[in-house]
């Protein structure tokens, strides 16, 4: 055979041959799994039942019981197996309320526009009264109003500014912002350590490096930590009537954000009353004060402790019936939310979106090779309590990272929580072996928009549990939308905010990927273990998590 012969027919063997690590994808499958996802949609009908008819579910709260219970019924009305109520635990103590309203009186009527912030206490009846400006922030202010606050309506902050609303609410990814995500952080930026760095303006963490990030920012949040613990012991004493204060972040234009004012560990002291309001209304409030012009409000808050000493997960399976049905691929939402909306974008929107893809895997009827199992966890608000009880379980405890013997049939985990906009990639939690892998996934959904992988890890959600542990877990890239500017632990945070395609889009994507992780030969590969980390109280909340190499999305 002469050399140009040999040339050619090598030539054309290569080009028969398949791309080295190249990733098989059923085509024939994602097309039902997106027609069931379009066409026979029930994602927003499950939005409807966790928002509208259950109203908020803050952890350890009725709510959050009603919610479980509701949950439990759904997945057995679409066919899943092994569906249980999983408890963990100490959680410490439920609240809710059952009765807001606030008024001011003079010097001319007013509603109020506002909630009650969690584990504090109600009003015990109608309190009226004229509110006095005390400013809280640090040791000097607590020793200046020490023994002067009992049965006051007390206002603990100054005037909170209002700037011109000039850029539009909601945001979606613009093509250069997807491009520069793609791209590794600098090596050369400061890092901090995994998970770390307290939360910047916005609801937004800060990483460490970052501008305007602290230097020390560890430091910084534990000072921070003191101080709050400290304020609330001090104005558990002192016992005023009522707490105003503006709202938290963004609070701006009738949305109020807010979340915890008290302790949920069973031994820490009741906080009064406290109610946040919309700055615009706290700020007339501080300005009649200012000129001296008599101010009387008038506040009725309904608000009970309950005996909430353990929480649960909410657990669902389809069993898988191939060569690898004792391996496990996981997804996974929290339940939970905070109480001054219904929580639809903080997490009913991940919550619809798990179970509606088991729906379209129980539907489609493809067949899979490995098990998949669903998990609604609890406690995410309060530090992710839920998703680490249940890795520490099954899988692996982070203190020593020693596994268990489902810790090697662990095939991967995806997770849904940074609200209801549309997937636009995923982040790899700089996992290099799983790009060419999920670039191959993402194909087929390139004209809805999903386009991007990048290495950079993304932080403050339940993903982070399985990841810590050296599991294969991952969050994807949404489009904010109006996350962080109206939604997010607020009272706005509600069925309305939702956008249906976005969420019939993440449906399709979320079951293209676990279908994918449910049929390939290998499971997904893995980041070596990590070390374990005994220094970190895994029985309390963590230190916020954030981003730890930059990203864009909106951390929790």
């Amino acid at each position: 055979m002469n050399l140009q012969k040999m040339t050619a027919l090598s030539l054309v063997s290569i080009l028969a041959m398949p791309l080295i690590g190249e990733e098989k994808v059923d085509l024939a499958a994602i097309h039902k799994i997106k027609h069931e996802a379009f066409q026979n949609s029930k994602v927003m009908e499950t939005m409807f039942w966790l928002t509208d008819a259950n109203g908020h579910r803050l952890a350890g709260s009725p709510g959050y019981k009603k919610a479980g219970d509701w949950a439990v019924t759904r997945m057995k009305e679409f066919g899943l197996t092994n569906v249980k109520q999983e408890k963990w635990g100490p959680f410490g103590k439920g609240w809710t309320y059952t009765h807001y309203e606030g008024h001011m009186i003079e010097p001319s009527y007013s509603p109020l526009i506002g909630f009650p912030l969690a584990w504090t206490a109600g009003t015990n009846g109608v309190v009226t009264g004229e509110p006095i400006l005390t400013t809280l922030a640090n040791d000097a202010d607590l020793a200046k109003w020490k023994g002067k606050l009992k049965d006051k309506i007390i206002m603990t902050e100054a005037l909170k500014d209002q700037n011109m609303i000039t850029a539009a609410p909601a945001k979606r990814w613009t093509e250069a912002e997807l491009q520069n995500e793609s791209m590794a952080p600098d090596p050369g930026l400061a890092r901090g350590p995994r998970g770390g760095g307290p939360p910047a303006p916005g609801g937004r963490p800060a990483r460490a490096g970052a501008p305007g990030a602290p230097a020390d920012p560890m430091a910084a949040f534990a000072s921070l930590r003191a101080f709050r613990n400290k304020l609330q012991k001090f104005l558990a004493e002192e016992g005023p009537a009522v707490i105003l204060q503006p709202g938290s972040g963004n609070s701006t234009g009738g949305t109020v954000f807010g979340s915890g004012g008290g302790g949920r560990d069973a031994k820490d002291a009741v906080v009064p009353c406290t109610i946040a309001l919309t700055p615009e209304h706290y700020n007339r409030i501080v300005r009649l004060i200012d000129h001296k012009v008599p101010v009387k409000l008038e506040f009725n808050v309904k608000a009970e402790f309950t005996d909430a000493a353990d929480s649960f997960n909410v657990i669902g399976e389809i069993p898988g019936t191939g060569k690898h049905k004792d391996e496990v691929v996981m997804i996974g939402a929290h339940l939970d939310s905070w109480h001054g909306g219904t929580g639809a974008t903080d997490n009913a929107a991940g919550s619809s979106v798990m179970l509606e893809v088991m729906r379209i895997l129980k539907e489609s009827g493809l067949k899979l090779d490995r098990t998949i199992r669903i998990g609604l966890w609890g406690g995410e608000e309060e530090g992710l309590l839920g998703s680490r009880a249940y890795v520490r379980e099954h899988f692996a405890d982070s203190r020593t990272m020693k596994t268990t013997e489902q810790h090697e049939k662990f095939a991967g985990y995806f997770n849904i929580d940074n609200g209801t906009g549309k997937i636009r990639g995923i982040y790899l939690q700089g996992n290099d072996m799983v790009q060419p892998i999920f670039e191959a996934w993402l194909a087929p959904f390139k004209d809805l928009g999903a386009t991007t992988t990048t290495i950079r890890d993304t932080g403050g959600t339940d993903h982070q549990s399985f990841d810590g542990v050296g599991l294969p877990g991952f969050q994807f890239i949404q489009d904010e939308v109006e996350y962080n500017q109206r939604t997010h632990h607020s009272n706005m945070d509600v069925y309305d905010r939702i956008q249906k395609g976005d969420m019939m889009q993440i449906s399709a994507i979320v079951a293209s990927f676990v279908y994918n992780t449910a049929n390939r030969e290998e499971k997904l590969p893995r980041k070596p273990l990590p070390k374990p980390t005994p220094d970190r109280n895994f029985d309390g909340p963590p230190t916020p998590a954030a981003p730890t190499s930059g990203s864009g999305s909106p951390a929790k």
